[in-house]
């Protein structure tokens, strides 16, 4: 069984889904609380709305502290990738390698993949991210440190401001857009 919680952070209200086998998803704020919850039971059909298990309470606490702009590393957060693509498994290995406050670029991680031409394929992967911020694609930019792509609501200004929380701002003082 899959369950569910929202969660407060300083950029709005996140939600992460879980079953015993690890996180399943986490997702950054929607327009509102049911938007959350809708775009939840439609990723993790059936899921339940319940108070966490310690295991994902320590996952929300890490969380909150990277979004308040602390140096957390949220690798110690067990995802259940299951169902999820060997190719974006990779990409998200080579993502959660990246820290707080640094970031790099779909074209490096396609190289640290083996091939340069995977950098539109490394995009997509991202695109279809289930773990934002534990899998921290919006530490990966695209060539000439402009922005790339940002799915979730607010788009590339969600994405630099999350950068900016954990200090990114230093390296790249205001994100070009695309």
């Amino acid at each position: 069984m899959t369950s569910f919680a929202l969660f407060d952070t300083a950029i709005g209200r996140c939600a992460i889904a879980w079953h015993a086998s690890g996180i399943v998803g986490v997702l950054l704020p929607q327009h509102d609380d049911a938007a959350i919850r809708a775009r939840i039971l439609w990723r993790h059909q059936g899921a339940r709305e319940q108070a966490p298990s310690s295991d994902v309470a320590h996952a929300i606490a890490d969380i909150q502290r990277l979004l308040a702009g602390e140096r957390q590393d949220l690798n110690a957060i067990h995802l259940d990738m299951t169902g999820v693509e060997e190719f974006d498994q990779r990409v998200y290995v080579e993502t959660r390698a990246i820290a707080p406050g640094q970031t790099s670029t779909y074209g490096a991680i396609a190289t640290r993949l083996g091939d340069l031409s995977l950098s539109r394929a490394v995009g997509q992967a991202l695109g279809r991210n289930p773990f934002a911020i534990v899998v921290p694609c919006h530490r990966v930019l695209a060539a000439g440190d402009k922005s790339g792509g940002f799915s979730a609501v607010g788009g590339v200004e969600t994405k630099r401001r999350m950068l900016e929380i954990e200090g990114a701002r230093a390296l790249h003082p205001r994100l070009p857009l695309d």
